[in-house]
């Protein structure tokens, strides 16, 4: 995509090595437009990813340098970096926008990390580039930490996720719904930001989706890279469905709900990206909606699977004159490999509750899962304590789970479920530590994220370090962090809403 530097300015001499390599900008231009970002008055580092940092080859103390706060806010342009904007277009809410792209972000370029694996280094909040649509291409301190918050969590449930280096705060102040609020960016790695978006758009300009299609598999699914056109390209559709049927089962396991599932958020990689209006489930309920902007629920918790779905059938639409020249023969080819979305979603979430509930998932009993998920739905029980207390039964201790579900209303299910357990195994204690290792005791519940994410933007991060170095140990229990897993208040649940940050 043809365009120019919104300011070129000199880059600074005593700035952090990162390293850059720039192929997306080298091998597919088309997708991007070099840009630089706005200029911030006093970039501070406000936290740092230390860990993630070592394993990118970055030394944490020179990106806490002005210089290097500087760079990560892109207010300072690094000799090193692409520093461009990507292009995509997307489907929101089901409506096709033909030209979306970052409107307040920057790719800087691409590093290695411990495994040598290829990653990009992304700049959210950087101000407006030629994607904005009259937006200030601003970002404020409680979205961005919110994003490094979530991000980082999920990345402790072991669900594929974009990671988050630092956040920045600008030294500026942003205006926005209810008034004026630190600016701030979110300095973001990826396997990439590849979007089922960014073929939408390149689909739609000659000579652009094979170069893409070509990069993406080399970059991703290395490899299919010598296999004939006439597979190559289905291959990469089926890797591509495998990998979000895989990624939409792990967020159903542990009551993730993105709140906005458009095709510009849907990756190729298969990693969970912009967790603006996410949430976790307290009460169990398929029809959970948590984002102020989707008043029709398209995108509530249950909705999930079948949304992505959709989001990959609009995918396969971008590859068909890849797949085949003959339009016939590439949709059918393309329909046979989407038509095995949902049996794969299936397997996978079967095998993730297999786990959750102690059970082998070979010949799971679907319907011990749908009856588990009605008395959930009916009595409102939290999702993720239910499987801890599923665990403490196990253990001889029926009080938590009686707490959630009346014994009345369990007593049936509970027969079936440890009938089934201890069919498999007699040690139902080590059945139950099991269960222990993949149900989370802590989630970044809604509550604890809104007071910390409150505190935060007033300067205080005492809430949010805590919160974090909890949900950075899911799995670990302890008694001095009781308060960590209980659920929301009822007067909180009841009127809780997320915003986009924008």
């Amino acid at each position: 995509m043809s365009g120019s530097s919104n300011d070129p300015a000199v880059a600074t001499t005593n700035l952090p090595a990162f390293g850059f390599e720039t192929t997306l900008v080298d091998d597919v231009p088309g997708v991007t437009v070099p840009w630089q970002g706005t200029h911030a008055p006093d970039p501070r580092v406000l936290i740092l990813n230390d860990d993630l940092a070592r394993s990118l080859s970055l030394d944490p103390e020179s990106l806490r340098t002005p210089d290097g706060a500087g760079v990560l806010s892109g207010s300072t342009p690094s000799a090193e970096a692409a520093s461009v904007a990507m292009a995509y277009a997307g489907h929101q809410f089901g409506n096709f926008v033909p030209l979306l792209g970052d409107g307040r972000a920057l790719l800087l370029g691409e590093l290695h990390d411990d495994r040598g694996h290829r990653v990009d280094l992304h700049l959210k909040g950087s101000g407006a580039t030629p994607f904005s649509r009259g937006g200030d291409g601003r970002a404020v301190v409680g979205a961005m930490l919110r994003e490094y918050l979530i991000s980082e969590a999920m990345h402790a449930l072991n669900i594929p996720t974009t990671r988050s280096l630092a956040v920045v705060t600008t030294g500026e102040r942003v205006l926005r719904e209810g008034g004026p609020r630190p600016g701030a960016v979110l300095a973001r790695v990826a396997s990439s930001h590849l979007r089922v978006g960014t073929f939408e758009f390149a689909a739609r300009r000659e000579g652009l989706a094979q170069p893409l299609a070509d990069y993406a598999i080399a970059r991703h699914y290395p490899a299919f890279v010598d296999l004939p056109s006439e597979d190559r390209y289905l291959a990469f559709f089926e890797a591509v469905v495998e990998a979000q049927a895989s990624l939409v089962a792990q967020w159903m396991s542990v009551g993730f709900v993105h709140g906005v599932m458009n095709t510009d958020n849907t990756t190729i990689s298969g990693e969970t990206i912009d967790y603006g209006p996410c949430a976790f489930l307290d009460a169990y309920d398929p029809a959970t909606v948590f984002s102020s902007i989707d008043h029709g629920g398209r995108y509530a918790y249950g909705n999930q699977p079948a949304v992505l779905g959709w989001n990959l059938a609009r995918f396969g639409e971008t590859l068909l004159p890849l797949v085949n020249s003959t339009p016939d023969t590439a949709i059918t080819a393309l329909t046979a490999v989407l038509d095995t979305f949902g049996d794969r979603y299936r397997q996978h979430y079967s095998a993730a509750m297999a786990r959750k509930l102690g059970l082998a998932d070979d010949g799971m009993d679907a319907a011990l899962v749908d009856d588990l998920h009605r008395l959930l739905t009916e009595h409102r029980a939290d999702w993720t304590l239910a499987f801890r207390a599923l665990a403490d039964n196990l253990r001889g201790s029926s009080a938590p789970f009686d707490s959630l579900v009346p014994p009345d209303a369990s007593a049936n299910w509970l027969e079936r479920w440890r009938t089934t357990v201890s069919a498999r195994e007699q040690n139902l204690p080590s059945v139950a530590d099991g269960m222990d290792r993949v149900n989370p005791a802590y989630i970044p519940r809604n509550h604890l994220v809104d007071a910390a994410l409150n505190a935060a933007t007033e300067g205080d991060l005492e809430l949010f370090d805590r919160l974090l170095e909890v949900v950075m140990s899911p799995f670990d229990r302890r008694d001095d962090r009781s308060d960590y897993a209980l659920p929301a208040p009822q007067n909180f649940s009841a009127g809780f809403q997320t915003f986009c940050g924008t």
